[in-house]
C-alpha cells in the first residue's frame, strides 16, 4: 500500500519512540530523508506526495539496522554540531550536544584573545576545534588527533565548513609528550577518552558495540588522559594561556585536583544544560 513521505515519516517516528529513542523526531527525520535522497526542506515541500516502494523500503532497512543499535550520524555518515554539518564515520565518536558546552566555554576565551593559536586534542571529527575556528575567525586551529581514520575525517570537515585557511590537522598522541615544531598554545581544548576501562561492556550497544573504542577508554579509572594532557601537554601551553577539558559524570573534582597538581589556577567547573559538571578549565600559572 502506498504511503506518503508524511506517513513514512510520522510511522518511523512512532516506532522509534516505541523503542524508547529520546531523539525520535529528529532521527527519524534524518532517516527518512537519507533513505529518499531528499533534504529536509524537499521532504516538507513533497510530504503529501507517494513514495515509490523501493525508496519505502531503503527508508525500512535504515530503521532495521538504528533497531538493531547502530546509530543515526553512521547510518547516514553526517551529524550536526554547533551549527556545523560534519562527515562522520565509525572512526570518530559522533559529536555529542554535550560537547557543545566545552565548544562554547572555549569560544568566548579565544575571541577575546584575537588572533592566537589553539589546539583541540583527541580531535576526532575535529567538532569542537572546528566550532572555535568558524566562530573565532582571527584564531588558528591545530587539529590534533592520532588515529589516522579520525585525521581522515578531520580534513574532510576542514573542507567541508571552508575552514581550509583557519584549521589544520597533526598526528598527535596525547599520552606522549608533544613535538616542540608544533610551538605554543594560547588554548588547548580537550575532549579525550573518559570511560573507565570496566565500564566500557556496560554502555549501551549503541556506544560500545558501533563508537572507536581508543575514543572511549579513559584507563582503569577514566582519568588517563587528564593526567597526560596536563603534565606533559602544558608545556605546549603559554604562560597564562587556558586547558579546557570534557569530563564524565563524576570526574570533575578529580580533574580539578590533576590540574592543581600540574600548576593550573583560577579553576572553573561549568554544567552543561543538564546540570552535571561537564567543563573543567584553568590558566596556566607563570610559576608553581
Amino acid at each position: 500500500m502506498a504511503i506518503t513521505y508524511n506517513d513514512l515519516y510520522l510511522n518511523i517516528r512512532q516506532i522509534l519512540r516505541g523503542h524508547g529513542v529520546d531523539a525520535a523526531t529528529l532521527e527519524a527525520r534524518e532517516l527518512v530523508c537519507f533513505g529518499t535522497g531528499k533534504t529536509r526542506e524537499e521532504l516538507v515541500r513533497d510530504s503529501r506526495l507517494y513514495a515509490s516502494p523501493k525508496l519505502e523500503a531503503q527508508v525500512r532497512e535504515l530503521l532495521r539496522r538504528r533497531l538493531a543499535g547502530e546509530p543515526v550520524a553512521y547510518l547516514i555518515g553526517e551529524w550536526e554540531f554547533y551549527g556545523m554539518p560534519l562527515d562522520i564515520s565509525r572512526e570518530v565518536l559522533i559529536p555529542r550536544a554535550d560537547t557543545e558546552v566545552l565548544a562554547e566555554q572555549a569560544i568566548v576565551y579565544v575571541r577575546n584573545q584575537g588572533a592566537c593559536r589553539v589546539l583541540d586534542l583527541c580531535a576526532g571529527s575535529g567538532c569542537v576545534g572546528l566550532a572555535v575556528a568558524a566562530q573565532a575567525p582571527e584564531s588558528r586551529v591545530v587539529l590534533g588527533e592520532c588515529a589516522d581514520g579520525a585525521l581522515k575525517i578531520c580534513r574532510q570537515n576542514i573542507r567541508r565548513n571552508g575552514l581550509s585557511g583557519r584549521a589544520v590537522p597533526i598526528q598527535a598522541d596525547a599520552l606522549q609528550k608533544p613535538d616542540r615544531t608544533l610551538g605554543e598554545f594560547q588554548c588547548i581544548v580537550s575532549n579525550p577518552p573518559y570511560i573507565p576501562t570496566g565500564d566500557i561492556p556496560g554502555l549501551d550497544i549503541s556506544v560500545r558495540d558501533y563508537e572507536p573504542r581508543m575514543a572511549l577508554d579513559g584507563g582503569a579509572d577514566g582519568l588517563d588522559f587528564y593526567r597526560s594532557i596536563s603534565a606533559l601537554w602544558k608545556e605546549a601551553l603559554l604562560p597564562g594561556g587556558r586547558l579546557y577539558f570534557e569530563v564524565g559524570i563524576g570526574q570533575a573534582d578529580s580533574v580539578l585536583r590533576i590540574m592543581r597538581s600540574q600548576g593550573f589556577g583560577d579553576i572553573q567547573v561549568i554544567e552543561d544544560h543538564r546540570g552535571i559538571p561537564r567543563v573543567v578549565f584553568g590558566t596556566l600559572l607563570t610559576e608553581l
